[in-house]
């Protein structure tokens, strides 16, 4: 073999080394950043209203959060979200619930009955659309699993989802498992809740830039004694993102998503939970989860034709539930002249929750692309730029 043939060898084979070291390194996946600051830690402050302990829907008693991240290979990027509205057994001992519908282009499973009879019976499952249906059959054999369950026939779970099969997730594959459910489910617990590129946020999209879970709550104040309000949101919608009324997206001027195939738009999806441990009837909890579309709309969206925009709120507060066997509730409830302060903390507990379901969420990577984290640091300076104070 001649010189030139061995520098040809050695060249085809350092040739062939590079393309098996590219093909070995993993894609981005959503643990591999660090955690990034939540809004109020970068002193983005919506409202006046103080947050709770973790500024988190768990800061409403009893209310406790679990969370199965699922990625495989180079093409799945998805999860559930199981939020739990107390430790007890919800199906013989109900909260009062309700349901608004922002726009209607989505899969929530079980509305009809939680609309009917104004109550939940399961814990609120999040996950990607085409999953929907496998987690309502996984989250029912659990339940009716559990102790004192043996003669249950009748289950009604509540499903929500949002569609992350844009980019990131191979959402025809419908890769939630009964496994993942379970694990959401019996992993809930209450404090800190993880947030962005996490649970049924994994492989979401908002305004152009990675979404996923955020999560914010307000105290209340009133004659008798104060109140929690909790959110929790699932972010993937598109529109014009304002943050606390200054137009960013237009003044970032791009898109996270690369490859950029066709814009996002206003498509999209969010799912909003509101808990609360005001003692409310399902009347004016669906007045209540009304005022989350103020603080969506805060954001940007507008609740596009192509979206799926849900609110599920419901009170944990003992008065109010609906147990098993009783003939009569006998219930005491708040006043309706009670429920501004409500209203005012759903609307900015809100706002803030899709904040921090941007700034949190890190990227991710998949086969189909990538979609990059919302640049703090030019955030920061379109909201100095345009004299906005910022609260540390």
């Amino acid at each position: 073999m001649t010189s030139a043939e061995i520098d040809c060898t050695l060249s085809l084979n350092n040739l062939r080394f590079l393309v098996c070291l590219l093909l070995v390194i993993p894609l981005t996946t959503p643990t591999d950043a660090q955690q990034r600051p939540r809004a109020r830690e970068l002193g983005i402050v919506p409202g006046v209203l103080r947050p709770g302990p973790h500024n988190a829907i768990t800061d409403v008693t009893g209310v406790r959060v679990g969370q199965t991240t699922v990625v495989q290979g180079d093409s799945v990027r998805t999860g559930v979200t199981a939020i739990l509205p107390h430790p007890g057994n919800l199906f013989f001992d109900r909260v009062p619930a309700a349901i608004y519908v922002g726009n209607g282009f989505g899969k929530l499973l079980g509305i009809t009955q939680v609309s009917e009879l104004g109550e939940l019976e399961t814990p609120i499952l999040l996950t990607c659309t085409l999953c929907v249906w496998k987690a309502a059959d996984a989250m029912a054999a659990y339940l009716l699993e559990l102790p004192g369950m043996e003669a249950v026939r009748s289950i009604n779970p509540v499903v929500g989802e949002t569609n992350d099969g844009y980019v990131l997730n191979s959402i025809r594959s419908r890769p939630i498992t009964p496994g993942d459910v379970r694990a959401a489910l019996s992993g809930a617990t209450s404090g800190p809740v993880a947030e962005g590129s996490v649970g049924a946020g994994t492989g979401t999209i908002a305004f152009g830039w990675k979404g996923g879970i955020g999560t914010s709550s307000r105290l209340t104040a009133s004659p008798d004694s104060g109140w929690t309000v909790g959110i929790l949101v699932q972010s993937n919608f598109g529109g014009d993102l304002q943050i606390l009324g200054v137009p960013v997206g237009r003044s970032l001027g791009r898109s996270g998503v690369k490859p950029r195939a066709d814009p996002q738009g206003a498509r999209g999806s969010i799912m909003i939970v509101v808990a609360t441990d005001a003692p409310l009837s399902d009347r004016n909890l669906r007045r209540l989860a009304s005022r989350a579309i103020i603080g969506l709309g805060r954001t940007g969206s507008v609740a596009a034709n192509g979206s799926g925009d849900y609110v599920i709120a419901f009170s944990t507060n003992p008065d109010v539930r609906r147990r098993g066997g009783e003939t009569r509730h006998n219930v005491s409830e708040l006043a309706n002249d009670e429920m501004s302060a409500l209203f005012q903390a759903t609307v900015e507990a809100t706002e803030e929750a899709i904040y921090n379901s941007l700034f949190v969420a890190t990227p991710v990577s998949s086969r189909g692309g990538t979609v990059e984290a919302l640049p703090v640091n030019e955030v920061l300076r379109i909201l100095r730029a345009h004299r906005v104070t910022l609260i540390k």
